[in-house]
């Protein structure tokens, strides 16, 4: 049998817009005529109950499509050494060998790989929530609307640990969503995706809501909201609508065999997201609260163990020395029931709502001890960050992306021209144009190049986005076009 695996599109992995289903009277703006007037005449006794239709999910999607993006990452891959480098080499050719034990030697050069992945627009001035793997190590984001305008995107900041990442594009009166309250969820409630599977943007898919606050194994500290409508690579970084067109969550991963759909979709819930980008907007980082206890799920067996009713909260395997937990009193194998008064039904539930906690503030646990509930106080912790804020950094070899040199005299000759400078590597705006190292430039704009800073001094001085250098390849010149973004 094939191995279950949890599949995230790098740059592309779900785009879900949950549509919520419930009474009548609240989503009348979006419910039939005929159905309204069914649900409000009483049914009468013995009578079949009222034939119900589907949401319409046409108004949903033409009311709040706009302001769903298309978001596009080029992200720099180091190549080195391989076989097919040196055509007709055979494995069984002396220098096949040579060459696969000096491959160490051989220079590595950054290419350019794109990426595809969805967000949605949640301020008119342009801020963009995404996911994290979206635009993860992007060197260069843009975001495309659907009136096909086309923006580079600044990453504000990048949360890897939620899955949340926040983008801004300069640009004013843009459609925009409205957030929901995913607290509110339930299981069962329509739903609608909006994104770019494979590509494809704005695709609308719909289903319900199958599960709140699951917990996956890369996802300890978000209760995702688990959908079977429909998520495919591309997908990722989407809006997840309820019947109301409120976001209740981000589209962020899939369960499946196979790499693709197949009716497990899970979402950050948007009361998570939204809090993560108060703090990456605010302060640049993510602050999460921690009590420094490990936990484990408690089943019936260790429940009559216990002395408890039923299988109900988490038990304490393990708690930090000198840790927020230890300092309040708090042992392995005791069971914590609540916090600050809120229930802790499984395991799962308590590391989201710790996390949640302010870092200093005071939380009241209510656990289990040898067969009798007690009251402690833990001051909550600060958890250690892995990473925060993930902005783009600047080129290394300036707004081009080149690193070259002047020809010497004999360059020159062999190549038959009259100064120029030698491009050593290519990265960046100038590899995405098609410039590779050993192109020869010769002019930016129309101006003959001599020397390094002649070619920094146009390129600042240009003021303009896009320029056009002169390149020679082999014995072919071409005016290669080369956006600076």
């Amino acid at each position: 049998m094939k191995q279950k695996v949890l599949v995230r599109g790098l740059v592309a992995a779900g785009i879900i817009a949950a549509l919520a289903a419930g009474g009548i009277k609240a989503y009348e703006p979006f419910a039939s005529s005929a159905h309204a007037a069914t649900a409000a005449a009483p049914a009468a006794a013995g009578a079949p109950p009222a034939t119900q239709t589907l949401p319409d999910f046409a108004a949903l999607a033409e009311r709040y499509g706009p302001a769903v993006v298309n978001i596009s990452v080029t992200h720099n891959v180091k190549t080195g050494f391989t076989a097919p480098q040196f055509p007709g080499l055979s494995k069984d050719d002396p220098f096949f060998e040579f060459f696969r034990q000096f491959r160490g030697q051989v220079p590595q050069k950054e290419m350019p790989v794109r990426g595809l992945g969805s967000g949605f627009i949640i301020s008119s001035d342009g801020t963009i929530l995404t996911n994290a793997h979206v635009v993860a190590d992007a060197r260069e984001v843009t975001v495309k609307l659907t009136d096909q305008r086309e923006f580079k995107a600044k990453v504000i900041g990048s949360d890897p640990q939620s899955d949340v990442a926040v983008l801004k594009i300069d640009a004013k009166n843009l459609p925009t969503v409205t957030l929901g309250d995913s607290d509110a969820v339930r299981v069962g409630e329509w739903v609608m995706a909006i994104g770019s599977p494979y590509g494809f943007e704005n695709t609308v898919t719909s289903g319900i809501v199958s599960a709140t606050s699951r917990s996956l194994p890369d996802g300890t500290y978000v209760p995702f909201i688990q959908t079977d409508a429909a998520v495919n690579p591309g997908n990722s970084g989407g809006p997840l609508f309820n019947m109301k067109g409120e976001v209740i969550g981000i589209n962020s991963q899939i369960y499946s065999r196979s790499g693709g759909y197949q009716g497990l979709s899970f979402a950050i819930p948007i009361n998570v997201a939204s809090n993560v980008e108060h703090q990456l907007v605010k302060y640049g980082k993510v602050s999460r609260g921690r009590i420094g206890v490990t936990i484990q799920e408690v089943n019936q067996s260790l429940a009559n163990s216990f002395g408890l009713k039923e299988p109900t909260g988490a038990l304490v395997a393990s708690v930090e020395k000198d840790g927020p937990a230890a300092k309040a009193g708090v042992e392995p194998g005791d069971v914590i029931l609540k916090v600050n008064g809120k229930e802790i039904s499984r395991s799962n539930d308590l590391p989201p709502y710790v996390a949640n906690l302010k870092t200093g503030s005071t939380a009241q646990l209510e656990v289990w001890r040898k067969g009798k509930t007690r009251d402690l106080t833990v001051t909550v912790g600060e958890m250690k960050a892995t990473k925060t804020a993930a902005v783009k950094p600047d080129n290394p070899h300036g707004q081009l992306g080149l690193a070259v040199r002047p020809l010497n005299p004999d360059e020159q000759k062999e190549a038959g021209v009259h100064g120029g400078l030698l491009v050593e590597d290519a990265s960046g705006p100038a590899a995405k144009a098609g410039v590779e190292a050993g192109d020869i430039i010769l002019a930016l704009n129309g101006t003959p190049l001599k020397s390094v800073g002649e070619l920094r001094g146009l390129v600042e001085r240009s003021g303009k986005q896009t320029i056009a250098l002169l390149v020679q390849r082999e014995d072919t010149k071409i005016f290669v076009p080369v956006d600076l973004g």
